[in-house]
């Protein structure tokens, strides 16, 4: 490596981080990933360097980075990992948000007091360790159950009954790192999520996504849209709620992704946010796309203390549309003569009804001068 080059830890290594590790690399920064080694690790053989370190494991990546002398340290598209980033990033004087800040963004119930706290509507919830006790019907069916402390739709569902409930109840407890489970009550919905950028508390709002999803139990998500197609009154006030949410929290750098369900009414709910880039290729390709913004630049630059105004452009509509069966149909396009340019695909193992985004079978990206509806 050259001498003085700026050195980047990247936690996580699967192929959500993969363009990361790659415009860490086209930037002329040197890549250190950390990450379970197993079959999922993709940057493994990408990154500069990598260590079979669990990304939990805060201490010893911490031992690392110092040996290293880490210039800055960053994920995308995954929760689990901001805890370690702010750990780490505190104890060697970098740019990241703060611990509790990283502690209320990552845990559901925490981060639902937070907006309860500053007047932001979100559906009525309670938080379970155990499926037995503390049901006290102050939630009217049907009702969502997660687990606090994950995302990509794992250990999520929908439930109509008390049977319903506790079965559910186990599940996402099951998959919770810290064996807790968040229950909401379900607004029905146009779903959205928001991308942004933050630089010392000021945030930037870089583009509005339309989500589209399997539907009950599991909303595993199915297609993501930019531009979103609401008005732009309901668009207008989604950005007042986001900047408010990103406070509440005490976002003051880097990415976040906003998530929040629009009812017929035109009321407003979040649903939750995630204080690093939106998954799904959602911030890693499609803002680029659409806004011409490089949003991935634009976290780097932040890990390494660097900023410059994010400059956002209509560059047309982009999209990612996922494979499952539930929408087969969609198998013809990846040998398919497309009208539009498709961007990157990938299809792999056989056809199924997922319960998490791990389900999903394949995916394409699309940039179009107008949103792609395929059917």
């Amino acid at each position: 490596m050259k001498a003085g080059m700026k050195k980047i830890a990247i936690l996580g290594a699967s192929y959500l981080q993969l363009p990361l590790v790659q415009k860490a690399k086209e930037l002329g920064y040197e890549t250190h990933c950390f990450a379970w080694d197993n079959t999922e690790a993709v940057c493994k053989n990408v990154a500069d360097y990598f260590y079979p370190i669990s990304v939990l494991d805060k201490e010893s990546i911490l031992l690392e980075c110092e040996k290293v002398q880490i210039d800055g340290i960053i994920t995308i598209a995954t929760d689990i990992c901001i805890p370690t980033i702010s750990f780490v990033a505190e104890k060697l004087d970098l740019i990241a948000n703060s611990s509790e800040s990283a502690y209320i963004s990552t845990h559901k119930l925490e981060m639902k007091n937070a907006f309860l706290k500053n007047n932001i509507k979100t559906p009525k919830i309670i938080s379970f360790s155990n499926a037995g006790q503390g049901f006290t019907n102050q939630l009217k069916f049907p009702l969502i159950v997660k687990p606090t402390d994950r995302s990509g739709s794992r250990g999520v569902s929908k439930v109509n009954t008390q049977i319903e409930l506790l079965n559910a109840i186990e599940i996402a407890k099951e998959v919770s790192i810290e064996k807790k489970v968040l229950v909401e009550e379900f607004v029905e919905g146009t779903e959205v999520s928001v991308e942004s950028i933050s630089w010392k508390g000021e945030h930037y709002i870089l583009a509005i996504t339309d989500k589209v999803t399997t539907g009950e139990p599991h909303f595993v998500e199915l297609e993501h849209h930019q531009p979103s197609t609401l008005s732009e009154s309901i668009l207008g006030n989604i950005r007042d709620e986001t900047l408010k949410a990103l406070d509440a929290l005490d976002i003051k750098f880097g990415a976040s992704h906003s998530e929040f369900k629009i009812t017929r009414k035109d009321e407003i709910f979040l649903i939750e946010v995630g204080a690093r880039m939106g998954g799904d290729f959602i911030g890693s390709h499609l803002v680029e796309l659409s806004t011409g913004y490089d949003y991935l630049a634009g976290v780097i630059g932040i890990s390494l203390n660097y900023f410059k105004e994010p400059k956002v452009e209509k560059k047309g509509s982009s999209g990612i549309y996922f494979l499952t069966a539930n929408n087969a149909y969609l198998q013809k396009y990846f040998t398919y003569t497309h009208s539009f340019e498709v961007l990157k695909n990938r299809s792999k193992k056989d056809l199924v009804y997922p319960s998490n985004s791990n389900d999903r079978s394949g995916y394409f990206i699309y940039h179009d001068n107008h949103r792609k509806i395929l059917k």
